[in-house]
């Protein structure tokens, strides 16, 4: 095998491990109200849909308004039938862009966090 086929098996075996290492992320398959998204009428909850089972000790979600006060009812939580879905309910919201925070821990160990915005017209 020439030295050129040989450094690129190398990284294609490297791609390919660092795609199965990837994989075992909690990762944001979905989001309800949809990542950046605008709504024409404020969304009773939020919820987040992620590819692994979630441990609920360990995982929250918030909802921010513009001046960074958290405006969810402070009751994010593992969905127990659903242990992938991560919820918060929400009081009716006045137009604006809201901020959804959220940082998990997979039942794995892994720790993914993320923001998204989503705004009301």
């Amino acid at each position: 095998m020439s030295a050129g086929r040989r450094g690129l098996a190398l990284a294609l075996v490297a791609c390919a491990l660092t795609a199965t290492a990837a994989t075992g992320h909690a990762v944001l398959q979905r989001a309800e109200p949809r990542v950046e998204s605008t709504q024409k009428r404020s969304p009773d909850e939020v919820k987040l849909y992620f590819t692994e089972r979630l441990e609920p000790a360990y995982s929250s979600v918030r909802v921010l308004n513009d001046r960074g006060v958290q405006v969810d009812r402070r009751d994010g939580r593992v969905d127990r039938a659903n242990p992938a879905l991560l919820r918060a309910t929400l009081p009716p919201l006045p137009r604006g862009a809201y901020t959804v925070q959220w940082r998990v821990l997979s039942i794995d160990a892994d720790v993914t966090e993320g923001t998204f915005t989503f705004r009301i017209e």
